[in-house]
């Protein structure tokens, strides 16, 4: 199950540091006692970059492991894009609908 999801995005279990390894696993059992809203993935998905910015943020860091850190923000922030483009197009709308009203 954990695999299927990394997998849809570009992500391996091998691939996480120990503090998402352990975020992932406190979030699947969390699943497991609560139901999942698209506001927790949103939170997840910022820690998830928290974390990454603070791997980032190391002085002296492999080229190899600079690149990857980057991919993985990339990912992240995608996703975060993704989740939150809905709510980005109703705020353009209203904003319209009230610029229409004046």
């Amino acid at each position: 199950m954990i695999d299927g999801i990394l997998k849809k995005f570009g992500l391996k279990y091998e691939d996480l540091n120990e503090a998402e390894k352990e975020t992932l696993r406190s979030w699947l059992e969390n699943l497991s006692k609560q139901e999942i809203t698209v506001e927790k993935i949103k939170e997840y998905i910022r820690n998830m970059l928290s974390g990454v910015e603070k791997e980032l943020a190391q002085d002296n860091l492999p080229k190899t492991k600079d690149i990857f850190l980057k991919a993985r923000m990339r990912n992240y922030l995608l996703l975060l894009d993704f989740l939150t483009s809905p709510e980005k197009a109703k705020k353009v709308v209203e904003e319209q609908l009230k610029n229409i009203k004046k």
